[in-house]
């Protein structure tokens, strides 16, 4: 028998109830626990899934919040050093304008030079030739006995001249070809000597490589004012090579003018002329050349000397323009340009490589939560609260 007692809520009657009766009661009992039960569950579930989502929507807030404050700062530190190098670029080309500027200065100061000095040239060549026609208008109207003596005397030594070179053409044509050459190397040479006394006449041995002869033009101070060379010619036919051959020789051996002496001449002369920087004469000239170039190496010479010291600076400028120290300075000028440019692009792949890596990671982040929503929105309905990291009209773009 139970002990639990039962009182009516109207009669205040007192009675034990059934089985029956306790059975219904629990069975109820039990029925509103488990509604009870069932309701803190779903309160619990629903609380967890409001926390869930609000912990996950303020991570990814804070998330990109990190991300895009990262990424301004990046983008300002690039773009300061794009300024940066803009600036030293312009710094650069400022400074090498100003040096162009100078050069074309400097250029232009040596063609003003060039000119005066052909103008010079060109004044001291008519000086010549006006002081020649007054020498020989002098030699016409001298009629002293002095001068006559003195005339007689140079034709005295042009007929030894003429007959010695007579004999030795003599003795040259009744040789072989090789011996009338060397004669007239050797008259050639005699010549020279005696017409131009100041001067030194150096033989080239045979078998040495250069030119047959050379003249070393000394002024009468015995200072010397240039060089010509000479080769004698005594063949049937004129080769071209010799012309290539003489001036190869006269830098080689520093001369001032190359003279062919030769007794055949190319097709399209017939007498003294210059062919290709070479004069080309026969032996009856070489007098009379001779004497012209050397007149003409004395007056370059006094030219030039009369021009020492006079625009020292732009020769120095000049020559440290054309020297292995400016060509180096500007080598490294132009390396130091081209490394800072390979440093620009090397530093922007970088900045485009990390742009790329956090692009890929917001991606991740933004998939993870999408599956996060489609996770809850499967669970909880799509009653859920709005979940989307990105409003309805923003994209993921990031600058390239």
């Amino acid at each position: 028998m139970s002990n639990y007692i039962v009182s009516c809520p109207k009669c205040q009657h007192s009675f034990e109830p059934t089985d029956a009766i306790r059975e219904e009661i629990e069975k109820e009992l039990r029925g509103k626990m488990t509604d009870w039960q069932k309701k803190k569950e779903d309160e619990t579930t629903i609380l967890l899934a409001e926390q869930k989502l609000k912990i996950e929507t303020e991570l990814a807030a804070q998330l990109k919040k990190n991300l895009s404050e990262e990424y301004d700062h990046k983008l300002k530190m690039a773009q300061e050093r794009q300024e940066n190098m803009s600036k030293q670029v312009k710094e650069f080309q400022e400074k090498e304008l100003d040096f162009l500027k100078q050069v074309q200065a400097i250029q232009t100061k040596e063609a003003e030079l060039e000119l005066e000095l052909q103008r010079k040239l060109m004044t001291e060549r008519e000086s010549i030739k006006t002081q020649i026609q007054k020498e020989e208008a002098e030699r016409v109207s001298l009629k002293d006995q002095e001068h006559l003596l003195k005339v007689k005397e140079l034709e005295k030594q042009l007929e030894d001249q003429r007959k010695l070179a007579d004999e030795m053409k003599r003795k040259a044509e009744q040789g072989s070809m090789q011996m009338q050459g060397e004669v007239q190397e050797l008259l050639l040479e005699e010549l020279l000597k005696s017409s131009f006394p100041f001067d030194q006449i150096l033989e080239v041995g045979k078998g040495v490589r250069g030119a047959d002869c050379i003249q070393l033009v000394r002024t009468s101070l015995g200072q010397e004012a240039g060089k010509i060379i000479y080769e004698s010619k005594r063949t049937t036919a004129f080769a071209q090579d010799w012309i290539e051959k003489l001036k190869a020789d006269m830098r080689s051996q520093g001369a001032d003018i190359a003279v062919i002496v030769t007794q055949t001449f190319p097709k399209e002369m017939d007498r003294f002329g210059e062919k290709d920087g070479v004069y080309i004469c026969s032996f009856q000239e070489v007098k009379s050349v001779a004497l012209l170039l050397r007149n003409a190496i004395l007056k370059v010479y006094d030219t030039k000397k009369s021009q020492v010291n006079k625009g020292d600076k732009m020769s120095l400028l000049y020559d440290y323009l054309i020297g292995n120290e400016f060509g180096e300075q500007w080598k490294a000028v132009g390396e130091g340009f081209r490394q800072m440019r390979q440093s620009i692009q090397r530093e922007r792949d970088a900045m485009e490589k990390l742009w790329k890596s956090r692009e890929k990671q917001l991606e991740k982040v933004l998939l993870n939560a999408m599956h996060i929503k489609g996770s809850i929105e499967g669970i909880a309905g799509a009653d859920v609260i709005h979940m989307d990291l990105l409003e309805e009209d923003e994209t993921l773009e990031l600058e390239e």
